[in-house]
């Protein structure tokens, strides 16, 4: 009886480490840091200069060397710039051949330490694979989809970037029904390694252009930066849920005068809403983005 029981509390402990070591794995953290990650903006190549203007002159910094590559594993061209800001970057994208598929579907670029690893991780904790890992012209990168199609890229780069810390971190925007949010956000928070900064079950309608009623509001921190989730029930105007990225900025008026005088335009005006006051804007080319500030500003 003695070495039964022995034998049991063993394998039981052979068991809680096989787990520990499983919960350890899927939690590992390949992030590198909120300004390596960028929203991704894809624009016609008549209207490229004009959005990269547009978005220097609203949150302040500089673009990088623009050129034409082939980003993609099959043939393609496109004009891409790096636009750095002290609020979030943006990669900018203006094809000159038809975007191969699932391009252009991707909300944001991750930088990872590690991309094999983190893809690995990834598909582990609830993602799936919509392109495989593949070389471009500085790294390597690969496509996924999490739980209620929230699209991503992961990359890695061959020379490590060495970029500004931000002023502000941006907040990644995603728009999810009941259905679907509670596994979306277990499975990204075992991924990211991150927290639930807050959970409000009835958080104001007015978020999602809904002012007459509330919505399930999660807020998350990670080392990819900041992450909004809205759960409703799908019903929401235009143009909430193509915000894909949220701008946090010291004073919204200003930032608001500034934008409209490089041409972007004001889609929702300023409200307040839980602490804070926000905006949806459109800028030249049609990227929609949500900028918010303290009540304020």
């Amino acid at each position: 009886m003695t070495v039964f029981l022995s034998r049991a509390l063993c394998a039981g402990l052979l068991s809680l480490l096989f787990l520990s070591g499983a919960s350890a794995q899927s939690r590992t953290d390949y992030s590198v840091g909120p300004q390596y990650n960028s929203t991704h903006v894809y624009v016609e190549p008549g209207d490229f200069d004009r959005f990269v203007a547009s978005f220097i002159a609203t949150f302040g910094g500089k673009a990088g060397k623009q050129g034409v590559f082939q980003v993609t594993p099959t043939p393609s061209e496109t004009l891409s710039q790096l636009v750095v800001t002290p609020a979030g970057i943006v990669s900018v994208f203006g094809f000159k051949t038809p975007v191969p598929y699932p391009f252009g579907e991707e909300r944001t670029g991750y930088l990872v330490t590690d991309i094999d690893a983190a893809v690995a991780s990834a598909l582990g904790n609830g993602a799936i694979r919509l392109v495989d890992t593949f070389p471009d012209p500085i790294g390597r990168d690969a496509l996924i989809q999490w739980p209620g199609g929230v699209n991503m890229q992961l990359y890695w780069h061959t020379a490590k970037p060495n970029y500004p810390p931000l002023a502000t971190v941006p907040e990644n925007r995603i728009y999810l029904t009941a259905d679907v949010a509670d596994a979306f956000v277990s499975h990204w928070l075992k991924f990211s390694g991150g927290t639930v900064v807050s959970d409000d079950p009835r958080a104001p309608g007015i978020e999602v252009g809904r002012p007459e009623g509330t919505i399930r509001r999660i807020r998350i921190k990670s080392g990819f930066g900041g992450m909004v989730v809205f759960v409703s029930d799908g019903k929401i105007p235009w143009p909430y849920g193509h915000d894909m990225t949220g701008y946090e900025v010291s004073n919204l008026d200003e930032t608001l005068a500034k934008a409209k005088g490089a041409g972007v335009e004001i889609l929702v005006a300023p409200y307040a809403a839980a602490g804070r006051r926000e905006a949806i804007v459109r800028f030249p080319g049609g990227y929609i983005a949500e900028i918010h500030g303290g009540n304020r500003g």
